[in-house]
């Protein structure tokens, strides 16, 4: 974030306190940090006094502050598709009793917002608030395959190409192919590519002109399912999709800013 000087700075101290999930000290900061120790230091103390971060002196660890709370619940309730989407969601989980997830594209990357958990539920990785990969997951390449050309450029470029598992999609000329094949066929599919024994279908949600807003899936384990089963819920899903993309437009969901690849 160099380009951002010193507020792009700040929000990276920001993220870093927020990754470690708990309170962090000072020297586990330093670690992993790109700062040097004052400059580290003046911006905990810069975010500490304006009631972004907390300091416990007690315990001597920093964490996020009220005010960030507030912020980000303010962020929610007027840029995530969460809100407008919770009674599909929970509609879709009661009628499937899968595992279901909604997202958007944060930075190129997998933002999930809200979830519901399957009745009997299999652990994974994704949960609301986690960032994830949209190269390997069903909502990335949902949302991936209806960006415009130049979006959709950027946002590639981006992809760390990681492999997770034997399935992962490792370059750029896979995950195209890929996506060609779910704009045509209006769908994604996650084939183990993230989690070993995890698979799900997804739609993307767009707006009346195409724009993308978000993604929703069905989530299953081949411990008790295969993608036979899972593609019998793609127009239940599709349908959902569609209802919160025209619920988001009647509510005049922010348009955004394309640097932000279409997302909130």
């Amino acid at each position: 974030m160099a380009g951002d000087g010193t507020i792009g700075k700040a929000c990276d101290v920001l993220e870093q306190v927020a990754a470690f999930g708990r309170p962090v000290r000072f020297a586990e900061l330093l670690e992993s940090s790109s700062f040097p120790k004052a400059s580290l230091y003046r911006f905990l103390q810069s975010l500490t006094n304006q009631g972004m971060l907390s300091y416990d002196p007690d315990r001597q660890t920093y964490s996020p502050g009220l005010r960030l709370v507030r912020l980000a619940h303010s962020a929610w309730t007027q840029s995530s598709l969460a809100p407008i989407a919770r009674p599909i969601l929970d509609a879709l989980s009661l009628e499937t009793g899968e595992t279901v997830h909604l997202a958007q594209l944060d930075s190129s990357q997998v933002l999930y917002v809200d979830k519901r958990n399957a009745k009997n539920p299999v652990e994974m990785y994704s949960e609301a608030g986690k960032v994830g990969p949209a190269y390997c997951t069903g909502v990335g390449k949902a949302m991936l395959a209806f960006l415009d050309d130049d979006l959709l450029d950027k946002a590639i470029s981006q992809q760390s190409f990681h492999r997770f598992t034997d399935k992962t999609l490792t370059s750029e000329e896979v995950l195209r192919a890929d996506l060609v094949r779910i704009r045509e066929r209006g769908f994604a599919m996650d084939d183990e590519e993230h989690e070993p024994g995890i698979i799900c279908v997804a739609c993307p949600i767009l707006t009346s002109g195409g724009r993308v807003l978000g993604a929703i899936s069905i989530t299953g384990s081949t411990q008790r399912m295969d993608f036979d089963q899972l593609k019998k819920w793609v127009p239940r899903v599709r349908r959902s999709a569609d209802q919160i993309g025209a619920e988001a437009e009647a509510w005049r969901f922010p348009e955004g800013r394309k640097d932000r690849m279409q997302a909130s």
